[in-house]
C-alpha cells in the first residue's frame, strides 16, 4: 500500500499577520495533497524553517520584518537552499513582480485572489511549472531577456547542443507553455516532455524553465 503522506506536498507558509497566516495553515491543511510543515511571521524565521525542513514548496509574503520577502529570497538563493517560492502578494507593481522572479520565485498569487487560485500555484510549482498569468509570464520572461544586468542574461549557456525535439521544445516553454500543452502540440506523452526536459536541463545548464525560457528568447532574437 503506497505511503500517502510521502506523497504530499510539504509547505512552510511566510507572513507576519497572525490571522491570515494561521488561516492559510488551516486552509492548505484541508487539501489532501498537502502537508503544511510549518508557519514563519518573519522572514528570518523563515530562511530558518526552510533550512531546517527543507519542503516542496515556500508560500511567502512579500513584506515583512526581520528580512522581507525579496531578501528571504536572495538569501536561499545566495546560499544554495533555493525552494519552490509562491509569492503571496497585495502589491501591484510591475516592478515587484520582476524583481521576485529574478531572485527565483516561480508563482505569484495576489491577496485578492480565491483560495482555488493559490492551491493550483503550490502544485503547478511543486511539479516544477511557473504559477503566473499568462501575460505576467510573458512580460517578466521578456524583461529578463532584455535586461542585461539580470542574472539571467549573464548566463552563457544556449540551445546549440540540443536536438531539433529539445529546441522545439525549449522554445514552446520560452512562449509559457505547460507540460501537458507542449505534449499535446508535440503529439507525445507529458512524461516524455519531462524526460527532454531534463535532458535540456543538462545541456544547458540552465536551473529551471524561467532560466531556459530566457534563454531561448535571447537565441530567437539573435537569429532575427
Amino acid at each position: 500500500m503506497p505511503d500517502l503522506d510521502a506523497q504530499k506536498t510539504r509547505i512552510v507558509v511566510a507572513d507576519d499577520h497572525a490571522i491570515l497566516r494561521e488561516s492559510l495553515a488551516l486552509l492548505l491543511g484541508t487539501q489532501p495533497d498537502f502537508e503544511v510543515e510549518g508557519t514563519a511571521s518573519n522572514g528570518q524565521d523563515a530562511l530558518e524553517m526552510v533550512q531546517r525542513t527543507h519542503p516542496d514548496v515556500l508560500v511567502l509574503d512579500l513584506f515583512m520584518p526581520n528580512f522581507d520577502g525579496f531578501e528571504v529570497l536572495r538569501t536561499l538563493d545566495r546560499t544554495g537552499n533555493r525552494v519552490a517560492t509562491v509569492v503571496l502578494t497585495a502589491s501591484e507593481s510591475e516592478t515587484d513582480y520582476a524583481q521576485v522572479v529574478r531572485l527565483g520565485a516561480r508563482g505569484l498569487v495576489m491577496k485578492g485572489d480565491g483560495p482555488h487560485s493559490l492551491f493550483q500555484a503550490i502544485r503547478t510549482v511543486a511539479d516544477g511549472e511557473l504559477a503566473f498569468s499568462d501575460d505576467l509570464a510573458r512580460q517578466v520572461v521578456t524583461t529578463l531577456a532584455n535586461d542585461a544586468r539580470a542574472p539571467y542574461g549573464q548566463h552563457q549557456g544556449s540551445l546549440h547542443r540540443l536536438s531539433e525535439r529539445e529546441r522545439q521544445i525549449a522554445y514552446a516553454v520560452a512562449r509559457g507553455m505547460k507540460n501537458r500543452d507542449i505534449a499535446d502540440q508535440l503529439h507525445i506523452s507529458e512524461n516524455t516532455v519531462k524526460r527532454h526536459l531534463q535532458s535540456i536541463f543538462g545541456k544547458t545548464g540552465s536551473r529551471d524553465r524561467l532560466e531556459l525560457a530566457v534563454m531561448a528568447l535571447n537565441e530567437a532574437g539573435k537569429a532575427a
